[in-house]
């Protein structure tokens, strides 16, 4: 008995500043592709979604890193965007720039640094504060994320295409991945390599959405990107009568613009068409949307929020 209390004393020492508080968590569930297709089928009860860009950074919480992500979750229901590079020693690492010197206490070419190198470093926030917190793995995001949110993954430059496709199998994410892509070719190598993949594509104008049906990519496996920038409405007609969801960038500009009027800014972008809303404010967005919910709809089955112990 002395043992298991002495055994009890020494794990609440290790915890240090845990706290048995219980916060709510806001979850993604799509257990199945089918599911994840389901879930960006466009209909007309469809609920607004939102993509927190680089997973929505905030002080002492830097971009595409683990703890953010969750304090995002904790926040609203929101997919989470992330970026990943490739280390000198083949490794794919979470990480938006080219360069260390912005987001971490380190410097130069993340290429030049293997991940041994990388894991010794500490996140820096949007303000240069540095944080607890580490660069995490491609690989470490992939296997968090089961059962809690939708991810879409932008690989860089550096990073082929059959090392992202090899990770997703490995981890079996393709239930809840969707892969950024930038032209058409892309995301025609993308399909060819995984036929299963969600992929994020570029639709600017019709043409673009005829020529990535020309290369076979089907419209059940697309979420389209329109720019950071409003599409003429007729694009958002030609998209949901596909069954497209539209996903608009919000982050710089449109963003600006609500925090300078209100965030009835977000509303009206989703009441002229928008599907989806790529920001940089993902907390903002969910207080906007919370009018424009749907009592009920047929995508209620993937949203589910749950109490879950936090940290200090």
């Amino acid at each position: 008995m002395k043992q298991k209390l002495l055994t009890g004393f020494c794990l609440l020492a290790l915890l240090g500043g845990f706290v048995p508080r219980q916060t709510p968590s806001h979850y993604i569930q799509t257990g199945t592709v089918e599911e994840l297709y389901d879930l960006f089928r466009r209909t007309p009860d469809r609920i607004p979604l939102i993509s927190a860009h680089r997973g929505g950074p905030a002080p002492r919480f830097p971009e595409n890193c683990i703890p953010t992500f969750a304090r995002t979750l904790s926040q609203g229901y929101a997919l989470i965007e992330f970026d990943v590079q490739r280390s000198a020693d083949d490794s794919l690492v979470v990480m938006h720039d080219d360069r260390l010197d912005r987001t971490t206490n380190g410097t130069g070419p993340v290429k030049d640094h293997t991940y041994g190198q990388l894991r010794k470093l500490r996140l820096e926030d949007n303000e240069g504060t540095l944080t607890p917190y580490g660069i995490p793995t491609l690989s470490e995001v992939l296997w968090w994320a089961k059962g809690k949110t939708v991810l879409t993954l932008d690989p860089k430059r550096s990073v082929p295409a059959e090392r992202i496709v090899a990770a997703i199998r490995e981890a079996g994410a393709e239930a809840y991945t969707v892969v950024i892509t930038y032209t058409a070719d892309q995301a025609a190598r993308y399909h060819r390599l995984h036929p299963g993949l969600v992929l994020s594509v570029s639709i600017k104008q019709p043409a673009d959405l005829r020529r990535l049906d020309s290369l076979g990519v089907p419209a059940d496996r697309m979420l389209a990107f329109v720019g950071v920038s409003e599409p003429d409405s007729s694009l958002y007609g030609l998209l949901h009568e596909k069954g497209i969801y539209a996903s608009l960038g919000t982050m710089g500009n449109l963003d600006k613009m609500a925090e300078a009027r209100g965030e009835g800014v977000y509303r009206e972008l989703i009441g002229r068409g928008a599907d989806v809303l790529s920001t940089d404010r993902p907390a903002a967005v969910a207080q906007a949307f919370a009018p424009l919910l749907p009592r009920r709809s047929s995508k209620a089955r993937y949203f589910r929020e749950y109490e879950v112990y936090g940290n200090r």
